[in-house]
């Protein structure tokens, strides 16, 4: 059987002249139009806005869960079996020959920077010393919370969440969007992906769906981030400056310095979204990584350095050994307190990470896409997971090793448990430092956390930009960067308003869902189009 040429022509309209040049008005304007409903909403209608995200919410995780679970499984499996496969892991992302346009270095610091660096800062504390006290092995009964048998568990639950499997998700998007823009000559954009299944019906309706989808997840998974971010640059400003209108009475960061940090953080992303990739996200990430070397090389030296080393290599393994179960099981509610226990702490901890990484997906893949052109697909995938979550692993287990150690062996008393999410590193620097030098090592998190959340924030706003405007790299639409960049600081600050963080995660939750069933369809499409290629190759024709 013959197999017919694949689509190297996607047209995708986009308007000649006016305001819109050189975007597709549909998705541009029904995305802006999206996003304006959800600020009017919550902005005038913050207590209704809440609550009915807080019921859909709970729909989703009840209706969803396991679909969550199954498909972040499947993202993870179909990207390990790419790059294992000999004559897959060959192929390149790009003409043959052609070389990749940034450095390593270069490299992996925008796609860290963009693609986990916010987070990683706030839960690095946060995420083992919560499950120092709570997690399914304690809640089973099989341990005993906060004691020093718990602490492998720990990190064997913190590193499911920022491992592979995340990774997978981000590595996935992009390296379908490689491949078929890169190798195919298709635009930058999520819709091409999806060619081998629908074609060039593509170019019309239901293309401008799925680009719109994308938008939409991409500002609700970045709005949680950026939400997280100003959120410890507001505890960390306090840590340094003990001003307490920066700080509520319950000990978290008050609404007025969440504001202001956002308005700080969104309009030096827009200056630095102006410059574009080769110039302020460039130079910001390679100043956020040697930051974070700086932070870690600190830790090594002043923290719990063997109990750290002992975390990171027991928990890697014991992490890997239990990989497989924790990717596919899946706790219900069953109307027994722990039964019902395990089904919360699940659907708080691991779906909702699945539903982050989902939403912010479509951001994170196609700027590693943007970025990777030239490598080879084993290279990427090394590159997109193994190297990253090793990277986090390494961080978790020396911040997060430090503060349980201080909590088992060191004399915190229970500060460092105590604390608020959003201030649980800066209790831990307290903890180990005098308090001039704790204020000046605060102030070196204020700003590692400040080009975190400029990175983060002003990558987004490109992608959108690159999106709207059918795949064209190039940002001619200045004004249209802008426009995001306000677009997304509105959604942050009327969601904040409506419910606080936990608004925003509801909200991220419910808008990643949509994209989830987009990013399954486009891991069969590639997997049908590398199988095609394969299938020309043999009969003596051009793959692509």
């Amino acid at each position: 059987m013959t197999i017919k040429p694949p689509l190297t022509d996607l047209p995708i309209e986009t308007a000649n002249s006016g305001f819109y040049e050189g975007f597709n008005t549909i998705v541009t304007v029904g995305s802006k139009i999206l996003v304006g409903l959800l600020i009017v909403w919550a902005a005038a209608f913050p207590q209704q806005a809440g609550d009915m995200l807080s019921a859909v919410n709970g729909y989703l995780l009840k209706s969803f869960g396991t679909w969550y679970i199954l498909v972040m499984a499947f993202y993870l499996l179909t990207c390990l079996a790419l790059a294992i496969w000999p004559s897959t892991g060959r192929i390149r992302l790009g003409a043959e020959g052609e070389k990749p346009e940034f450095s390593t270095f270069s490299w992996f610091s925008m796609m860290f920077g963009a693609g986990i660096g916010i987070g990683m800062l706030t839960y690095s504390t946060g995420e083992p010393i919560y499950h120092f006290s709570t997690n399914p092995e304690i809640i089973m009964g099989q341990m005993q919370a906060e004691s020093a048998d718990v602490v492998r568990s720990a990190f064997k639950w913190s590193f499911l969440h920022w491992g592979l499997t995340a990774w997978g998700c981000y590595a996935l998007t992009g390296l379908a969007l490689a491949f078929f823009s890169y190798r195919r000559g298709l635009p930058l954009t999520i819709r091409s992906g999806l060619t081998p299944l629908f074609g060039s019906s593509l170019s019309g309706g239901l293309g401008h769906v799925i680009d719109i989808v994308a938008v939409i997840a991409t500002v609700l998974g970045v709005a949680v981030t950026i939400g997280f971010g100003v959120s410890q640059f507001a505890s960390g400003l306090h840590n340094i400056s003990g001003a307490g209108w920066l700080m509520a009475a319950d000990g978290s960061p008050s609404n007025a310095a969440m504001v202001v940090a956002l308005l700080l953080v969104m309009g030096l992303s827009t200056l630095s979204a102006l410059s574009g990739v080769g110039k302020g996200i460039k130079w910001l990430s390679n100043l956020n990584m040697g930051l974070t070397f700086f932070f870690l090389a600190f830790l090594l030296l002043f923290g719990s350095t063997a109990f750290a080393l002992k975390a990171l290599f027991v928990g890697i393994g014991d992490y890997l050994l239990a990989l497989p179960a924790m990717m596919f099981t899946v706790w219900q509610p069953d109307g027994t307190e722990t039964g019902d226990a395990l089904a919360g702490w699940q659907g708080s901890w691991t779906i909702f990470y699945w539903a982050w990484w989902i939403a912010f997906a479509p951001f994170v893949g196609l700027f590693l896409a943007r970025i990777s052109k030239g490598r080879s697909l084993r290279e990427y995938v090394l590159g997109a997971m193994v190297v990253p979550s090793l990277m986090c692993f390494i961080w978790f287990a020396m911040a997060g090793g430090t503060a349980i150690d201080l909590e088992l062996n060191g004399g915190a008393g229970g500060a460092i448990l105590d604390a608020s999410l959003s201030s649980q590193l800066f209790v831990t620097v307290n903890q180990l430092l005098s308090p001039t030098l704790a204020v000046a090592m605060s102030a070196l998190l204020v700003v590692l956390l400040l080009t975190y959340l400029v990175t983060s924030a002003d990558s987004a706003v490109l992608i959108i930009n690159t999106i709207n405007a059918a795949g064209d790299e190039t940002q001619k639409g200045r004004i249209h960067i802008v426009v995001w960049g306000v677009a997304l600081t509105l959604v942050i600050a009327a969601l904040l308003f409506a419910g606080g963080l936990s608004a925003i995660q509801t909200a991220m939750i419910i808008g990643a869902l949509p994209f989830s069933f987009v990013l399954a369809l486009m891991g069969v499409a590639l997997i049908k189009a590398i199988i095609r290629d394969g299938m020309r190759e043999r009969q003596g024709r051009a793959a692509s």
